[in-house]
């Protein structure tokens, strides 16, 4: 099971998108530990839409 969900993630990215802040606030915002998560979400969203964000496994 994944950590964080997929409705999670998008959520995130979504509103990261919006402009509603940056990676600092996000990960306090929503307790993700690592910047770099949300980092990566916007990444592969960014790239490969809702797949980027649903588990590989």
């Amino acid at each position: 099971m994944a950590k964080y969900s997929f409705e999670f993630k998008k959520k995130d990215v979504l509103a990261y998108l919006n402009g509603e802040g940056g990676y600092r606030y996000f990960s306090k915002t929503y307790g993700v530990p690592a910047q770099r998560n949300i980092k990566q979400w916007v990444h592969n969203y960014q790239t490969f839409e809702d797949e980027g964000l649903q588990c590989s496994r």
